[in-house]
């Protein structure tokens, strides 16, 4: 193998390298990445280009015609979720591995709800392309144990799941036991990509290290996928976890950057660091709300519902979007 030129290159020789994405141009650009991964918020600034006018327009059409077999959920709901199949869809040929789509923020307290949103979605991949590979859908999912109690459920079903907005090792555990194909620690609280001028002093690149560590440990499945990073160091420093998703512009400026400009040593380098020890919540939904809400005094749980505020918010300006274009 050729020595890395770039830090992009560096980090994908260690770590497998996902797009958090929705703009098909930019694996067309930096390179065939392996997963796609999105939310409700990349969906709405994506959507927001002229160039989805028709992507918004057929999305709705479909949304319509569907209508009758989807009856429990209201037309503009579904031509959001037609229409972040389709800009999946358009990724999928650019990457090699899954694409991922999250569910509607507002059932995130509600496990049949998110169970049968999750069913639609796939459902909708295989409506709209038949040769389509559903395997290729990963749905993402917001740990509250609601949420996990969904993803228990559609694993079984063989339905990939990736448990999103996490920020304690409970939801990591927990997460694991219900068998999700990845988790995604949210490195830095939401807020900093909304507010600006944020900084979140409590990242959780550590976090990202001690679920590996506890899932290697423990002979556990589950994948580790950090998000919602903000700077290039922040990204260099878990160089060797599993997977990690990076925005179009810091693929862009570690793409940039020479693989000698490297100035952090990876969290994963550190040969000291052991697991903590492993408990089980799966079958005990009270021992694990109190450990949740105990977990970092509080942070966690501010944090998660901090997340789902904001993405319910972004699901509201997503459905007017769609009202506005009817």
């Amino acid at each position: 193998m050729a020595p890395a030129q770039n830090l992009l290159q560096l980090l994908q020789s260690r770590t497998i390298v996902d797009c958090d994405t929705m703009d098909v141009e930019v694996p067309k650009t930096l390179g065939r990445f392996v997963d796609c991964t999105s939310n409700q918020a990349i969906a709405y600034f994506e959507l927001q280009k002229p160039i989805h006018a028709s992507t918004i327009e057929s999305s709705l059409s479909m949304a319509r015609s569907l209508a009758s077999k989807f009856p429990d959920i209201s037309a503009t709901e579904l031509a959001v979720e037609i229409a972040m199949v389709n800009l999946q869809l358009a990724i999928s040929h650019h990457v090699s591995g899954l694409v991922h789509v999250q569910t509607n923020p507002y059932y995130s307290y509600d496990t049949p709800k998110t169970v049968e949103n999750a069913r639609r979605i796939v459902h909708i991949f295989k409506f709209l392309d038949s040769a389509f590979d559903t395997k290729r859908v990963c749905i993402k999912i917001p740990s509250t144990w609601e949420g996990m109690q969904a993803c228990r459920i559609l694993e079984e079903t063989e339905i990939s799941t990736l448990a999103t907005t996490l920020f304690n090792i409970e939801q990591a555990s927990l997460a694991a036991e219900v068998r999700c194909r990845y988790i995604a620690p949210y490195v830095n609280e939401l807020k900093v990509h909304f507010e600006a001028g944020f900084v979140d002093h409590n990242k959780a690149q550590r976090l990202c290290l001690q679920a590996q560590r506890l899932y290697e440990e423990n002979g556990l499945k589950t994948q580790v996928l950090p998000a919602s990073l903000t700077l290039t160091d922040e990204i260099m420093v878990l160089a060797g976890v599993h997977h990690i998703t990076i925005a179009p512009g810091l693929l862009k400026e570690l793409a940039a950057a020479p693989a000698s400009s490297l100035s952090v040593t990876s969290l994963f380098d550190e040969a000291t660091t052991k697991a903590l020890p492993f408990v089980s919540y799966k079958d005990s939904e009270a021992a694990y709300r109190i450990a949740f809400t105990r977990s970092g005094n509080g942070e966690g749980e501010r944090k998660l519902g901090q997340a789902i505020n904001i993405f319910c918010d972004m699901q509201d300006k997503l459905e007017v979007m769609m009202k506005r274009s009817h």
